[in-house]
């Protein structure tokens, strides 16, 4: 256990942890005003972002916050208002290896605005869905990949509940699988899925943005095929191209029907300005049309 875990006890009257953020105070502001401050910042640069329909999904990057916070912004803004809101997210291991799929089943995470809890029922659904996915929170303690989408969304939303999902692989096969399972467990349920991934890394921009570019339209055309299909070519494209790919088609199997990419930009644009070797972010919806 890591020092600062809190414990607390589940409804089955077994004790679970909180997973303590392994990258305030270093990847974003540990202090919640600090983060707050930032957070605010990055939303009022994105300005009024909308679409015309009912949002599904996001896609977002996980970067440092000062590196990715100005792009992921776009797509948080379109949660501006929202009182409560439970989030599936799925991201790459950057630190685990494993094979497969884990999710966080119970318990809470903590973040400089509080704790933010498991939505436990969903988890448990999700965890039903197919067998060859784990509950496996320890997996979760030190990736980054998932802990950087919760500046945004737990200081938007006060009611929040999240089901952490990470993979360990990205194969054509663990799309397949964590979509289908995915879809089987939220039909009908009102929740809000996050791909969370970067895409080229240390090219210079030059040849990053071309890259990128293949990447972004698969995403605006809504094509999780040509996306996996452009991976499998070249891994490089993205490190999370999996967690997107599962969201395209998780999303489309809810109902989502159109796609609207908010932002891209690589991290010269956004921080510190060298474009000699760059990472890649893009900010993009997944949305229907179809009121609810």
């Amino acid at each position: 256990m890591h020092s600062g875990d809190v414990y607390h006890r589940r409804g089955d009257g077994l004790a679970s942890a909180a997973r303590r953020s392994a990258f305030a105070g270093s990847w974003y502001p540990g202090e919640a005003a600090a983060l707050a401050r930032d957070v605010e910042t990055y939303l009022d640069a994105a300005g009024d972002v909308q679409i015309p329909g009912r949002l599904v999904a996001l896609v977002s990057p996980h970067a440092g916050l000062m590196f990715s916070g100005p792009v992921a912004a776009y797509g948080y803004a379109l949660l501006r208002g929202r009182n409560r809101l439970r989030a599936v997210l799925v991201g790459p291991s950057h630190r685990a290896a494993f094979d497969g799929i884990a999710v966080h089943g119970h318990g809470a995470w903590d973040t400089p605005f509080g704790e933010v809890p498991i939505d436990e029922r969903t988890a448990a659904a999700i965890l039903n869905a197919d067998p060859a996915l784990i509950d496996a929170p320890e997996l979760h303690r030190d990736e980054h990949s998932l802990e950087i989408q919760l500046p945004f969304l737990r200081h938007l939303v006060a009611d929040l509940e999240i089901v952490p999902i990470m993979m360990g692989s990205q194969t054509p096969d663990a799309v397949d699988r964590l979509s289908a399972a995915l879809a089987r467990a939220l039909s009908g349920s009102d929740v809000l899925l996050v791909a969370s991934s970067d895409l080229s890394h240390f090219h210079p921009a030059a040849a990053a943005n071309r890259l990128d570019a293949i990447i972004v339209a698969a995403i605006e055309r809504f094509d999780h095929e040509e996306l996996i299909s452009r991976l499998e070519k070249n891994p490089e494209h993205a490190c999370g191209g999996g967690a997107i790919a599962t969201i395209m088609k998780t999303a489309r199997a809810l109902g989502a029907d159109r796609a609207t990419v908010l932002r891209y930009a690589d991290s010269g644009d956004v921080a510190d300005g060298d474009k000699s070797r760059v990472v890649g972010y893009v900010s993009a919806a997944l949305w229907t049309s179809e009121k609810q």
